[in-house]
């Protein structure tokens, strides 16, 4: 019998908005058979700032116990699914904190013939996602990993209407993800699962 695949779900999320995609990610990727890890990035904010926005605050205490993203994470994953919203058009600091604590990993090979996909959300309709997603897409290019995306495999994908990856406009995090969001996220994990077991027979055979 051919051993799970193992799929590290990392995100950043401030208000509560991106942690709902990648909740989405992680049943979807459950229920497609995977080995499922969620994690958030360390906050880089300081208290004061968190502390003077109540839904920062508030969700800061609903993920207390959600455990913070280590490298190990990423060596263990056989697909890493990375989750970010986005800051001027680009990830968002706290998820690139992460990402360049990962060097010695890239540097011995470890993160190479794994595969990526990314999610992200905006305040903002056309506010940076695409150019968000595919910036984490060149992260995953150096480390040499396969790069998975939604495109238009299915037809709430010309609703979705991003082929790069998951995304929502949350109106500054007043607006909850919709069902095309999360179907949108659910549709990337069951792809990405679908494909790192592939690859990984295929490494083994």
């Amino acid at each position: 019998m051919a051993a799970q695949t193992k799929v590290a779900v990392i995100y950043y999320s401030a208000t509560g908005i991106t942690y709902q995609m990648a909740q989405a990610v992680c049943e979807a990727a459950g229920d497609a058979g995977a080995d499922v890890r969620l994690r958030k990035v360390r906050e880089l904010a300081p208290d004061e700032a968190i502390r003077s926005n109540s839904g920062w605050q508030a969700h800061r205490l609903e993920t207390q116990d959600v455990p913070e993203a280590m490298v190990d994470d990423l060596a263990w994953a056989d697909v890493v699914i990375l989750g970010a919203p986005t800051r001027y058009g680009m990830v968002a600091a706290q998820l690139k904190q992460f990402i360049d604590t990962t060097g010695p990993l890239w540097a011995q090979g470890a993160l190479a013939n794994k595969v990526y996909s990314a999610f992200t959300s905006t305040a903002t309709s056309h506010g940076g996602q695409e150019t968000t997603l595919t910036s984490l897409f060149n992260v995953f290019y150096h480390w040499g990993g396969v790069v998975v995306t939604p495109g238009y495999t299915d037809t709430s994908q010309f609703i979705a209407g991003n082929p790069y990856g998951p995304s929502h406009t949350s109106n500054n995090g007043e607006i909850a993800p919709d069902a095309v969001a999360l179907g949108a996220c659910a549709l990337t994990a069951r792809r990405a699962v679908q494909m790192g077991a592939a690859l990984k027979a295929g490494l083994a055979g």
